[in-house]
């Protein structure tokens, strides 16, 4: 099985996304490629890690969305691959129509850089996989342009649909303005692809997998990839 990791002009999180999914997916081949070149017809698992692609000018991940490789991605999505866009990779799965939505600036107009809690809304896909809903958890966020925003029609569509994975929240679970770090629209935190197989969060996973520093609920969205794949896919 294959996991890959693109890596663009400015994404700085890719080495820190390698060696999490090293322990999330023991047995794996983890690779990391960079985007212009990028070979995904037999990968398995690909990640667009955090950073700053293209420095994002214009607005974040929008000249990495142009990139040769969003066609890579576009095929492994089509023969049900998993793609996993983690903060600037989630820009850029927004740019690129991937997933819905736009990104903003922080309403508080400055970067963020601290722990969040996020309750689990919805467990229909592999990255969720035993989260149960209105769970809990804890993960580092760190980002200029973390405003999600959607309209309220195409909120109650995913909604429905079942397709918010995550929102900010307290510790306790409890919704809110004071537990919502950037003015996300309904405190939305991250989002799938209709078919559940593409996830994209502003969180940091890779940041909140070890053990040691009593941080493993990143650990376990990582390795949650690892059954439907080796079951052939199946969700």
């Amino acid at each position: 099985m294959n996991a890959d990791i693109l890596v663009f002009p400015g994404s700085n999180c890719d080495v820190d996304t390698e060696i999490a999914l090293r322990e999330a997916l023991p047995g794996w081949q983890v690779r990391r490629q960079w985007h212009d070149g990028a070979d995904l017809s037999d990968s398995d698992f690909c990640v667009l890690p955090g950073g700053f692609a293209h420095g994002d000018y214009l607005r974040a991940g929008a000249l990495a969305a142009r990139s040769p490789a969003i066609g890579e991605l576009r095929r492994l999505i089509a023969r049900q691959g998993l793609v996993l866009g983690i903060c600037n990779g989630f820009q850029v799965l927004v740019e690129a129509g991937i997933l819905p939505g736009a990104f903003q600036a922080n309403t508080v107009q400055h970067f963020v850089c601290r722990d969040v809690h996020l309750r689990v809304e919805h467990g229909r896909s592999p990255f969720l996989q035993g989260f149960a809903a209105g769970e809990v958890l804890r993960l580092p966020i760190a980002h200029q342009e973390g405003n999600y925003r959607l309209s309220a029609d195409d909120y109650l569509r995913l909604k429905d649909e079942g397709r918010i994975a995550f929102t900010y929240c307290g510790p306790g679970g409890e919704s809110g303005d004071r537990h919502n770090p950037n003015g996300s629209y309904a405190g939305v935190a991250g989002v799938l692809a209709e078919e559940g197989r593409v996830l994209g969060m502003m969180p940091h996973p890779e940041r909140a997998a070890w053990p040691a520093i009593g941080r493993t609920d990143g650990l376990r969205i990582l390795a949650a990839a690892l059954g439907p794949l080796v079951q052939g896919g199946k969700l």
